[in-house]
This record gives structure tokens, C-alpha cells and sequence, in this order.
């Protein structure tokens, strides 16, 4: 039985595995241009928790191109035309490219229904809570990308 354990060990460390949210290239990611387009908030925070960095001294280096938009859509009314759902959708697209072409491209889109709340206020604070967490799920799959890529 020893030895199975140690045999199993043994092979389970010499597999390769590593974990996916590891940012082991993270911190390596260093673009000539970083451009940024639509929500400011959402590339804010993309920005902000991945870290990339621009290095305009190194013209090797490539570009990125982080566009982002957030809607929230009515998805269903009642007879008298009063919302009763919304949709909060948010499409970030990641564009790699150097000077004379694009190397990668990859469009990240997370939505969330939900049914309306009687008070106004609690519903823009549910709003807003829905975003911030659509945006995290954004950054999640980023970096998932990024490791794999």
C-alpha cells in the first residue's frame, strides 16, 4: 500500500499540473500601447486587477485593445407596460496585435436576469451589485485566457 501511495505522489508530480489562476504570466505581460475603449469603469477595473503594463521604450513589444460596454435590457413587461425583468449585459473584447497584424482576438460576454424591485433605490443598488459582479466574472475569465493562451 506504501508503495502505491509513493508510486501515485511520484506521478502526480512529474505530471505537469499547475494551477489555472496561477498569474505566473501576469506579471510578465508587458504591451507597447495599451488602448482602452467604452465603460471606463469596467477597463478600470480590468486594468487594475490584471496589471498590465506598457513599455513604450520596447517597440517590439505588442499591443492591446481592451473595448468594453455594459447595458442593462428589458427583457419582459406586463399588460400595462411596467418592467418586470431586466438583463445586465456586459461584452468585453481583448484584441492582441502587433504593427502589421492581429494576433488574438477574444470576446468575453456575461449577462444576468433578474426581476425588478418595488423600490427604485434598491433596484439601482441591486443593479450595481450585479455589475460589479459580472465584471469580476470578466476579469476570471481574462486571466483564465491568459494562462491558457
Amino acid at each position: 500500500m506504501k508503495k502505491f501511495i509513493l508510486i501515485f505522489i511520484f506521478f502526480l508530480s512529474g505530471c505537469g499540473y499547475e494551477p489555472v489562476f496561477l498569474n505566473k504570466n501576469l506579471d510578465d505581460m508587458e504591451f507597447y500601447k495599451i488602448t482602452v475603449k467604452g465603460d471606463i469603469e469596467i477597463n478600470r477595473r480590468i486594468l487594475g486587477s490584471i496589471s498590465f503594463k506598457e513599455n513604450r521604450l520596447n517597440d517590439k513589444l505588442d499591443d492591446l485593445l481592451i473595448n468594453s460596454s455594459f447595458e442593462i435590457i428589458e427583457t419582459s413587461k406586463d399588460s400595462k407596460g411596467q418592467v418586470e425583468s431586466y438583463k445586465s449585459r456586459i461584452v468585453s473584447n481583448l484584441i492582441i496585435s502587433n504593427k502589421k497584424k492581429e494576433i488574438s482576438s477574444k470576446n468575453f460576454i456575461k449577462e444576468f436576469s433578474y426581476n425588478v424591485k418595488d423600490n427604485k433605490f434598491e433596484l439601482v443598488r441591486y443593479q450595481n451589485e450585479v455589475k460589479d459582479n459580472l465584471i469580476n466574472k470578466i476579469i476570471e475569465d481574462i486571466i483564465l485566457y491568459i494562462n491558457i493562451k
